[in-house]
This record gives C-alpha cells, structure tokens and sequence, in this order.
C-alpha cells in the first residue's frame, strides 16, 4: 500500500495513514505540555494564589524576570491544555460517553478561561516593568472588570472537577494504564490543598506534573490507535 496519493494534477496529497502518523507524534508532544507548563508556571509564581493584592504586587515588584516566565507558561499552557483535554475526550467518549461530555463541558470552558485570568499577572509585569509604584498596580488588579472574576470561578470550577472526571473517564474505559488515571484524576484535588491549604510550590508543582503525566500516557494511548480512527 502507497503511503501518498496522486491528484489527476500530478500533486501528492497525504493518505489517512501518512496524516496519521504525524496526528499521532503531535498528540505524544502536545498533551503533556499544556500541563506540564502549568506545573513549571505554579513552581517559579512569585506570589501566592492566595496573597492579597499588594503582597502580590510588592513580591512581583522584586522579582519581574519570574513574573516574565509566568506569562511564556501561561501562554503555552493556555494554548495546548484545551486540545489535550478534548483529544483524551475523544479517547474515551466511545465507552464512556455520558461521563466524557460532562468532564468536558466542565474542563473545556474552565481552561479557556485561563486566557482571561492570566490578565491580571499581565497588568502585574507591565505596570511594574514600567516604574509604576506596587500600590497603583495592587489597585488596578483589585479593580479589575467583573469578566476577570467570572472567569476565575469557571476556571477554578472547571479545572478542578472536568480534570477529575476526565481521568475517571480515562479510568473507567481502561484507555491508560491505572496509574495514569489514577493520577490525573487525583492530581487536581492534590493542586487545591498545594495552592490554598498548604501554600506549597514544590507540592502544587508535583500536583501539576501528577496531570502531565496521565495526559503523557493518554498521548502514548493515541500513539497507538490506528491512523484511520484518528481521523473519523
């Protein structure tokens, strides 16, 4: 069997089993990184979640090359984690589908809104960068529009909960080895007790890494589907 096929033209066009060869390499690359950049984000985080505003901005204040790197990871975390989540969704919506749809419907929007709450770590780097006092910026994240704190409680809401059911998902159908599941699905709840209990770093980055790791084996799972079933 060819892996390409010829247009009446002359032009080559991709197979579904050359296509899918590389759907499957960027699935092992791209699942994990989402995760992964969360992980690295929560450990170098000048300030805690939390902090009142003015700690925040006074410990910005003195450390704006880590606030720099926040804003690099909350980027390429916001821009990998939702096709993560909604091609582990397609590794599990087959034999769970009612559990599937209600872990997306939660994670899906909750990580779509990390766009918007990572505004506020903007306002923090750009308004220190430029020589504005910590008390002016301490203001301005106070005074935030209402879509920042909507945002939030969807994020928070749907972060925790569609991450939790999605590796309850991942379990119940088998698609990743038990402690793959097992660790996406806990490795959430291990987050909120990092961030808001215990206000630890290295926990909450070993929570994050707990996710990268059961997104790194559902990346391994679509590996190993066929091509075709990727792209049906």
């Amino acid at each position: 069997m060819t892996t390409a096929t010829i247009r009446s033209s002359g032009a080559l066009i991709e197979t579904p089993e050359e296509l899918g060869s590389w759907v499957r390499i960027l699935a092992v690359v791209l699942l994990p990184l989402g995760p992964a950049a969360i992980a690295i984000l929560r450990f170098v985080l000048p300030y805690y979640t939390v902090d009142e505003p003015s700690a925040m901005a006074a410990k910005v204040a003195g450390n704006l090359g880590a606030q720099s790197m926040v804003i690099w990871l909350g980027l390429a975390g916001a821009l990998t984690i939702v096709p993560a989540v909604i091609w582990i969704g397609r590794l599990t919506f087959r034999l769970a589908p009612r559990l599937t749809t209600v872990a997306l419907a939660l994670a899906v929007p909750g990580y779509l809104a990390l766009g918007v709450i990572m505004a506020s770590d903007v306002v923090l780097w750009t308004g220190l960068n430029n020589g504005l006092d910590p008390g002016t910026v301490a203001g301005l994240i106070s005074n935030s529009h209402p879509a920042t704190s909507v945002a939030e409680a969807i994020f928070v809401l749907g972060h925790l909960l569609g991450t939790v059911l999605l590796g309850a998902a991942l379990w119940r159908t088998r698609t990743v080895p038990l402690w793959a599941a097992i660790l996406t699905t806990f490795s959430q709840p291990v987050h909120l007790i990092a961030a808001v209990f215990l206000t630890s770093r290295p926990l909450d980055l070993v929570a994050w890494m707990m996710t990268a790791m059961g997104f790194a084996a559902a990346g391994a799972a679509v590996q190993r589907r066929e091509p075709r079933s990727l792209l049906t």
